[in-house]
């Protein structure tokens, strides 16, 4: 059975959809079947993977919406061994037509018990805002990463992100755990990267991950292409970066279960 691992901030431009695609990849490349679920509306993570959303036959929302099984909805990506449920504009409507349906924070939950044992890890990429998408998300999953930026405001709204996911885990999922914190974005020449780091490690006692994610062009520049930067440039210091990351969530994986 798959590890389900939501990846979450209601923060934007925190670096969430550049971990979820180039975390997938690098376990990919350790030859673990991972499934990325896209469930934000602008489908960041599905072109990021290569696929065209604007040509999608089906998609997540067809998932929530209609009841259709998410293994007919499922595409191979262009990383190894990452396959994507993905996103486009239709799900922006998706939040508004939950409102009716019975269990509406449950329905992904659901959805994913036919397809889990067919992955070592699920990553759900998340919208940055705190609405049904996003609880669908945390209900469906066994624990909730959150990466968070090496910058001014990185700690401004993460007591409301806890408050959250403890709600969430109170309410409709008590087995979510928060599996650890990814600083991102991080420039080892300013003070303020350093701080942060710091103040990061004080709030999450013992759940940042050792490896960082720096700021870094290359990672900027393979979501345009398709590709993950460990496809795009597997030299570069954000390939090295997400393959340490990969080898230390693995590590932490075997420790833990």
């Amino acid at each position: 059975m798959a590890r389900i691992v939501t990846i979450f901030n209601q923060k934007g431009g925190v670096g969430k959809t550049t971990t979820v695609i180039n975390l997938a990849a690098a376990l990919g490349k350790l030859n673990k079947k991972v499934l990325v679920i896209d469930v934000d509306p602008q489908g960041n993570a599905t072109s990021g993977l290569g696929i065209d959303k604007k040509s999608l036959e089906l998609s997540i929302y067809d998932g929530f919406i209609n009841g259709i099984n998410l293994e007919q909805i499922l595409q191979k990506t262009s990383a190894e061994n990452v396959d994507i449920i993905p996103s486009n504009v239709d799900l922006a409507g998706a939040e508004i037509e939950l409102i009716g349906m019975n269990d509406r924070e449950l329905v992904l939950e659901k959805a994913i018990r036919d397809i889990e044992d067919n992955y070592d890890f699920i990553f759900i990429d998340c919208p940055p805002s705190l609405g049904l998408l996003s609880i669908n998300g945390l209900s469906a999953s066994h624990s909730v990463l959150i990466p968070i930026q090496c910058e001014y405001y990185a700690l401004e709204g993460v007591s409301q992100l806890v408050d959250t996911i403890m709600l969430v885990k109170k309410s409709l999922n008590p087995g979510l755990e928060i599996e650890g914190v990814v600083l991102s974005m991080f420039d080892g020449r300013t003070n303020l990267s350093i701080q942060v780091v710091d103040e990061v490690k004080k709030y999450f006692k013992g759940k940042v991950y050792t490896s960082i994610i720096p700021r870094n062009v290359r990672l900027a520049e393979a979501p345009s292409y398709g590709l993950s930067v460990i496809d795009y440039d597997p030299k570069s210091k954000g390939a090295e970066a997400y393959s340490e990351l990969s080898e230390e969530f693995l590590y932490l994986q075997e420790e833990e279960y």
